[in-house]
Order: C-alpha cells, then structure tokens, then sequence
C-alpha cells in the first residue's frame, strides 16, 4: 500500500464522520439511558465523539435480539457457503473502506499510521477472509463403532457469544474474534474497548451492508462495570471471548461461575523473554528483531519482547546495535507516515508506563515521557527489579545478563506469565531445546512473532485461559461438540435384556 502525506491523512481525519451510538440489531441507537462517554485523540487530547455509554439494559437487548437471531435460524443455520460469501464481502468492504478506517483506528487509539495501514488493515482483511474460507472446509468426525451403529462426532455453533476487546489493536482483535465466531454460526455481543470504540461500530456497520443479518452482529460500547460485567454474568449468553489484563480475566471467570457457567477464553498479559545466546548469528538482524519486538505499537503488544535475556559474552555487542537500530523509530503525529512510535491509549495508562521510568535501572537510551508519548527506552536491570518482573505495556525494554543456556532458559521461565517467547541461537538443538522448556504458547526461534493467521494464539499460567485465538483452534471456543448415535440393528438381530 501507498503511503500518503501527513497533510493528506489529516485531510481524510478532518472529513470523518465518528460512529458514536450503540449498533443493536442492525440499527444505530442511543443508550436506553442517554448516557455519553468522550472518546479522545491520545495524540492531542481533543474530543472525538460522545459515544453511547450503554448499561445492563442495553447488554439485555442485545443479547435479546442476537438470541432471536440464533434460534431463527437467520445466520446458524444458513448453508455454511452463504456465511462464507457474507464474511467475504464484509471483508471487501473492510479493504476497500481501509484508508478511512486506518485513519479512524489512528487517532481513536495513537497508534500510527504506519502501523494501521501496513499492518493492522492488510491483517484484518486477511484474517476475515481466511475464516471465511475455512466455512465449508472444516469436516466433522465419523468414530469407530460396530456394523450395527454410526457414531458422528459434529461441530455446532456454541449459541450467543460475548466478545470483548482490548484497545491495543482494536481491528485486528475484532478480527480474531468475529472471525471464527460468525464462521461457526453464532450470533455475537462486542463490546470495544472504552478508549477505542470508533473502528468496531464502523465495521459493524460495514456488516449489515455486506448481507450479515440484523440481530447478528451487535455492538455494545461503554465501560466495564457497565457493560463488561452483565455480559460476563449474563445467564443468556453461552460463551465469553476476552483479550486484556489477567485481573480482569480473572473476573470473566468468576463471572461465569457465578452465572451459568459459561464457556471462557481469554488471553491475558504476558512478560515475554527474547533469549539471545552467545552463538546467535548476524547481530544486526536479531537486534533489529529485538527492537521490532519491544517497540512495535509503542509496546503495547501483550506479546511484545519485553526482556532481553543475553548471554554476557554476546551482550555488549548486540546493545550496541540496538540502540542504533532503536534509533530508527522516530516518535511523533501519529499521522506522520515517517514516525514509528505513536501516543500511549490514555492519560491513566501513559502515567502507568511513566511511572515505570527514572526509578532505579541504569538507562542506556531514552527514559523520557511527555504529553503522552513515551520514547523508546532500554533498561539495564536486576532480575528481580519491577521492570523486569511487571508487564509495563509501554515502549520499555529490560536487559538481563545471564552466564548459560539453563540460566537463560530458567530465568525465561521466572514469571507468572507464558504468552511468548523467542530464542536466538545458531545451535539447532539448543533453539530445540529450549522452544521445548520455555512455558510459553507461542516460541519464535531467530525472530520476533506471533506465528500467523494460520498458528494458534495464547498462553500458558496466567496469560491464557480455555481456548486459542487464530487457526482451526479458534473455531472450538465458538462450537460445541456433540455426539449422535445411530442404532442401525433390525429388531430380529438384537435381544434386549
């Protein structure tokens, strides 16, 4: 894709229309309550759009209405090539709205540009469009039984599901989830993130124009005591889809024991470790994975490459190329196609990764946190200082030395969390060995990443729960499987008693 002037993108910022109302059985609507909450530009604090601040009664219409959609039938019991050529054309509409919507994404979140049009647009067509295409390819399961019976093992759509997102990758997450879920045939509550709910209600717009039926696809913005929590405890809602902090999965999960149990799956935060030993090959390239990892979407990755964990013999000549390489993401206007690091999501969160900085490690670059932006920083720190211990979210990268291989893969393992690791080496069997210790969902060997569309995504201990997001595996949080058995012996054959 063509990158434009940032004198173009706020041209096409200026000309936007902001979806601000509640999206419930294909209409736009104002919370029952009339109640508004300000979503804001991170990068300059100004008020985009008084959005709907929707209540528990507006989650029970919802789920009303998308309850209505499923037992009719309107959407779980079309031929899965109709739902296919639907997701389809919703992802067309997403691809040829992309510019509108990368901008959207840019100034309701401080994400940049770059990244909007680069990365999260192209991601989001693409995963709606493999989802789609995985419809009418997915087979059930016919299991051993004697020559008097069939046993078929088949997938049905789990019923009404609530969907919420985080608001570090607002598109792309809506894709990960919706995806699956409306493959599978299910109809759907989202709720966006507070902070970031402009793209969701334009994409769920997008939707009804691309032939996805009323009552299906539902958006309910507003915050979590608000929204969040009736969803979890609602007793008509069969499974919950969650991407964000591990306190707050942790909610989910009490919400559904105390509800109807509900199926859960989340995925949470994580620490994540790029161990690099002495023997990794070509420094420039893995330093330039490092800082790809620890920087991209200022941070705000819950897979971001956190801690760096090098060996000591190679340490000091990979720092010397990150730093250099570090310095190639300059930080400014979101909507400068040049700038690599955007604005933190809000003030409470920018004053969080703030706090992290200027308190204790040696700083080897940046530390400097201002109006909302924070720069790159490279810390050199203890292991058990809170900056190597505590998931920061922000553009803040933590160096710890290590004298082995088993130190390294032992302090990898020293967190609550497992999300992702990777592990730099020009040994197989070590790269082997140690993607098979580290406790993490997702190991990349010579790389930062998170797999693709096609590679399951979530963690192990306090970063995932109950399912994975991505690939085939994302499909089972949204279906259930169900077992018909089929007696096919003539009553001459059989005697019973």
């Amino acid at each position: 894709m063509t990158l434009l002037t940032t004198e173009e993108y706020k041209a096409i910022a200026a000309g936007l229309t902001f979806p601000a109302q509640a999206f419930i059985d294909g209409h736009f609507r104002p919370a029952i309550k009339g109640k508004t909450f300000d979503t804001m530009n991170p990068a300059t604090g100004k008020v985009l759009a008084k959005v709907a601040a929707c209540g528990p009664e507006d989650v029970d219409l919802a789920v009303g209405k998308a309850r209505d959609a499923f037992e009719d039938g309107r959407w779980s019991q079309l031929h899965p090539r109709d739902r296919k050529e639907a997701l389809i054309r919703l992802a067309k509409l997403i691809k040829r709205n992309a510019r509108e919507l990368a901008v959207l994404e840019s100034i309701d979140s401080g994400k940049t540009i770059f990244d909007c049009e680069t990365v999260d647009l192209p991601e989001t067509v693409n995963c709606l469009t493999w989802h789609a295409e995985l419809i009418d390819k997915i087979y059930d399961q016919v299991a051993p039984a004697s020559d008097n019976h069939i046993a078929m093992i088949v997938r049905e759509p789990v019923g009404v599901v609530g969907l919420v997102l985080p608001w570090n990758f607002p598109l792309l997450m809506l894709a990960w989830k919706i995806g699956p879920a409306l493959a599978a045939g299910c109809s759907v509550i989202v709720k966006p993130a507070e902070e970031t709910p402009l793209t969701t209600l334009r994409v769920a717009e997008l939707a009804m124009e691309a032939g996805i039926p009323a009552g299906v696809l539902n958006v309910v913005p507003g915050t979590g005591p608000e929204v969040g929590e009736p969803i979890g405890r609602h007793k008509d809602i069969d499974a919950v889809s969650f991407t964000g902090s591990t306190e707050t999965g942790r909610r989910f999960l009490r919400y559904a024991a105390e509800s109807n149990l509900k199926e859960v799956t989340l995925e949470m935060g994580g620490k994540n470790p790029a161990v690099v030993l002495d023997d990794a090959e070509n420094l420039d390239r893995v330093a330039a994975h490092i800082v790809n990892g620890a920087f991209w979407n200022m941070g705000e990755n819950c897979s971001a490459s956190s801690r760096l964990i090098v060996q000591k013999g190679v340490k000091d000549a990979l720092l010397q190329r990150i730093l250099a390489h570090a310095r190639e993401w300059p930080m400014g206007d979101p909507l400068d196609p040049a700038n690599r690091v955007g604005a933190l999501v809000s003030k409470a969160h920018f004053d969080k990764v703030a706090s992290f900085l200027g308190k204790g490690p040696k700083v080897l670059m940046g530390g400097k946190a201002e109006k909302g932006f924070v720069e790159p920083t490279v810390l050199d720190v203890a292991p058990d200082a809170e900056q190597a211990r505590e998931e920061i979210f922000g553009p803040v990268l933590s160096v710890l030395t290590v004298a082995s291989f088993d130190e390294a893969i032992a302090l990898a393992n020293d967190t609550a969390y497992g999300l992702a690791a990777s592990i730099f080496t020009g040994n197989v069997k070590k790269a082997l060995r140690g993607a098979r210790a580290i406790r993490a969902g997702t190991v990349t060997v010579n790389s930062f990443g998170e797999g693709d569309i096609s590679t399951p995504f979530g963690g192990f201990k306090q970063s995932g729960f109950g399912g994975r997001d991505n690939g085939i595996h994302a499909h089972d949080q949204y279906t259930q499987v169900k077992t018909i058995w089929v007696d096919l012996a003539d009553d001459a054959d059989e005697s019973v008693g």
